[in-house]
């Protein structure tokens, strides 16, 4: 592969250059951060001979190669290393390039990492002439999927990590970026501040939060499920009415409760749905529900919920589906909240007309319920009804 020659752009208030033997101290610090840690693959610990390395080594090693260009991102007028950004890979032959950054945390909030992307991708077009770059990124990264949205990538899609980061997930994100796609430079582009898309990034990017809601003059807890749940969840789904009327599996064994954790908190890293259990004030198991966000329409979403047994008839559920409700309208910036059960299921409707459903009629087989199609209300919370 044709050696890459190593160059410096200026633009947009940030300087991009080869990195320095003199970089080693500043990379070093930067790499003790706990996020960088979390996401890349960098060495734990992470050591002053792993920076020096980094920048007598593996940088120049890149370029002359020809397999990858990584810059240090300056500030112009001080020269303090603020991050890194590059190709951490080039395919010539195919004219393609993977992209890879970091933000030092004492740089963090200032955009420069969207800033240095986009020139390190206008350069790759424009002066190495590659036709595709690549972002990929763990599920969950929603810092660094921002970055990508924010320099034009389009996320197409998720696939199996080759490399994933120490303790992290093997599912990734991917995203592609062509020619002409790179915002200009000042131009806010796609998922800004304010946007939706951020909104949500700062909720799922952070871990899940616990919600509160009075019922029957108490108290209860929606929180992330835990193991410790796993007996009272298997109890729940083995009951008679959560089986006649749910799609749980029957017989709902132990491993069918941590499947569903395991999917519950992939969903909360993939932002594509909000999995609770609900608890009383004891903090002992009391039901599930689940907030799920439509793939086709960011404004809308659906819900889901269980109740246990011995908590039915508390006001239990209604609480918590007023609170879960709220929480999607006001946090994640919501307009619908869908509801929908089989016909016959009086206890989901009550519940649902409680927390100030409107239920809004049938559906003729609205659902797939154990292989046959079944209809079901459909009713719905709209972020006006709460004013």
């Amino acid at each position: 592969m044709a050696r890459v020659e190593p160059v410096e752009i200026t633009e947009d208030g940030l300087l991009l250059r080869p990195w320095r033997a003199t970089d080693a101290d500043a990379v070093h610090r930067a790499c003790q951060d706990p996020d960088i840690q979390r996401w890349t693959t960098v060495p734990r610990p992470y050591l002053p001979e792993h920076a020096h390395r980094f920048v007598t080594e593996v940088s120049p090693g890149d370029w002359a190669a020809g397999t990858g260009a990584p810059f240090a991102v300056c500030d112009p007028a001080s020269g303090e290393v603020l991050g890194s950004c590059g190709l951490v890979s080039i395919d010539a032959g195919h004219g393609t390039g993977e992209i890879g950054y970091w933000t030092a945390p004492w740089a963090r909030g200032g955009g420069v990492t969207v800033r240095a992307a986009r020139a390190v991708a206008r350069w790759a077009f424009d002066s190495r002439k590659l036709r595709r770059l690549i972002w990929q990124a763990e599920v969950g990264n929603h810092a660094s999927r921002l970055v990508a949205l924010r320099t034009g990538f389009r996320v197409e899609g998720r696939l199996r990590l080759a490399d994933p980061a120490p303790d992290g997930g093997p599912q990734g994100w991917i995203g592609s970026l062509f020619p002409g796609e790179v915002p200009a430079p000042g131009e806010t582009g796609p998922a800004g501040p304010g946007t939706l898309e951020a909104r949500r990034a700062a909720v799922f990017g952070r871990p899940q939060p616990v919600l509160f809601a009075g019922a029957g003059g108490g108290e209860v807890r929606l929180r992330p499920m835990e193991e410790r749940d796993f007996p009272a969840i298997v109890q729940t789904c083995r009951d008679p009415e959560t089986i006649r009327w749910t799609s749980v599996p029957d017989p709902y064994e132990p491993a069918d409760a941590e499947s569903y954790l395991t999917y519950s908190r992939g969903a909360w890293a993939g932002g594509t749905s909000a999995c609770f259990v609900v608890a009383d004030a004891e903090d002992r198991y009391a039901g599930s529900i689940d907030l799920r966000l439509s793939p086709s329409d960011p404004l809308l979403a659906d819900v889901g919920f269980m109740t246990a047994p011995a908590s039915r008839g508390r006001g239990v559920m209604p609480a918590a589906l007023t609170a879960l409700a709220t929480w999607g309208f006001t946090t994640l910036g919501l307009a619908r909240v869908e509801w929908r059960a089989n016909v016959g299921n009086t206890a989901s409707r009550r519940v649902a007309e409680k927390a100030g459903f409107t239920v809004e009629g049938t559906a003729r087989g609205g659902l797939t319920h154990r292989g046959e199609r079944v209809d079901t209300w459909v009713g719905a919370l709209l972020a006006g009804d709460l004013t």
